[in-house]
C-alpha cells in the first residue's frame, strides 16, 4: 500500500486538490522557478527505503550493467561549429552500476512508479498537463549505484526534468553539484561554459541529500554532477522516466548503450 512506501502526512500526494495538496505543489513550483530544483526530505519512509535497497542489493553487486565511459558536458560525439579540441568539449569519466525496472518486479520503487498519483503530482509541479509511464520496461525506473571513486561526471540534461529518489548515502562524496546561468536555450556561451571547465568554479552549489529525498531537477541548462564517491557504502539511485506523450520507448541502441541489452529478462 502506497502509505507504507512515501509519508502522505508530509506529502499529500493522494489529495492534491485539498488544501495542504495544493500548497505542496505550490512551494515546489516556486522552487523550480527560484532554484532550478527542489528537495523532498524524508519522502520515502525508512521501511520503504530499507526494503528498496534490499531487493535491489543482489543485483546491483552481481547483475547490475557497469556503464563506463568517456564524455564531454553534451554527451555527444561532437557540436556543429566547434572543432574537436574546443575546450567545452573536455572529456570527463563516468562509472555506474545500473539495475533496470524488469530486475527488480517486486520493488515497491515500481509500485511508487505505477501509482497515478505520483505521475499526476509531477505533471502539476511542472505545469503540464499530463505525464506518461515509458512503454518500456528496461529504460522506464533505474536503479544506479556508485562505487568508491566513481561518479557521474559534469554534463547537462538531454530532459528538461530530472526525477531522482536516493535511497542509500555514501560514507563521503557522492554530493549532487551544480551550477546554474552558464547558458540558456538562445546562449550556448561557450566561453563562459569553457572558463568553469577549465577551473573557475566558485559559484557552485554543492547539496548532500539524505536518503529518501525526492529530487526534481531543471537540468537541461544548468551543468551538475554527481562528485566522486568515497567509503564502502554505495551511493544508491532511483532515477524514474516519465514523458509527456504516451508510449514512448528507447531504440535498441539507446538500450544496448545503456544498459548492455536491449531485450526485457
Amino acid at each position: 500500500m502506497i502509505e507504507n512506501i512515501i509519508d502522505l502526512k508530509r506529502y499529500p500526494l493522494d489529495h492534491l486538490t485539498g488544501k495542504e495538496g495544493q500548497k505542496l505543489v505550490d512551494q515546489c513550483q516556486l522552487a523550480l522557478h527560484e532554484s532550478g530544483l527542489f528537495n523532498l526530505d524524508g519522502f520515502l519512509i525508512p521501511d520503504a527505503i530499507k526494503q528498496a535497497v534490499k531487493s535491489s542489493a543482489d543485483q546491483l553487486a552481481n547483475h547490475s550493467f557497469t556503464h563506463e565511459r568517456e564524455h564531454n558536458i553534451y554527451f555527444l560525439p561532437e557540436v556543429e561549429g566547434l572543432a574537436g579540441n574546443h575546450p567545452v568539449l573536455k572529456k570527463f569519466k563516468t562509472v555506474n552500476h545500473t539495475v533496470c525496472s524488469d530486475q527488480i518486479r517486486d520493488n515497491v520503487l515500481i509500485e511508487l512508479y505505477e501509482w497515478p498519483p505520483f505521475a499526476a503530482f509531477l505533471a502539476a509541479v511542472m505545469k503540464i498537463p499530463q505525464l506518461h509511464q515509458m512503454d518500456d520496461e528496461i529504460s522506464r525506473l533505474n536503479v544506479m549505484g556508485y562505487s568508491a571513486g566513481e561518479a557521474l561526471n559534469w554534463h547537462f540534461d538531454r530532459s528538461e526534468f530530472t526525477t531522482t529518489l536516493l535511497l542509500q548515502a555514501p560514507q563521503e562524496g557522492g554530493e549532487f553539484q551544480y551550477r546554474t546561468g552558464l547558458r540558456t536555450d538562445i546562449d550556448p556561451n561557450y566561453d563562459g561554459i569553457a572558463k568553469f571547465l577549465a577551473g573557475d568554479q566558485n559559484d557552485v552549489t554543492t547539496l548532500p541529500l539524505e536518503a529518501g529525498t525526492l529530487n526534481v531537477f531543471r537540468g537541461k541548462n544548468t551543468l551538475h554532477r554527481v562528485s566522486p564517491v568515497k567509503g564502502e557504502h554505495q551511493r544508491v539511485i532511483v532515477v524514474f522516466s516519465y514523458y509527456e506523450n504516451p508510449g514512448v520507448a528507447f531504440s535498441v541502441e539507446e538500450k544496448v548503450g545503456f544498459y548492455g541489452r536491449s531485450d526485457v529478462l
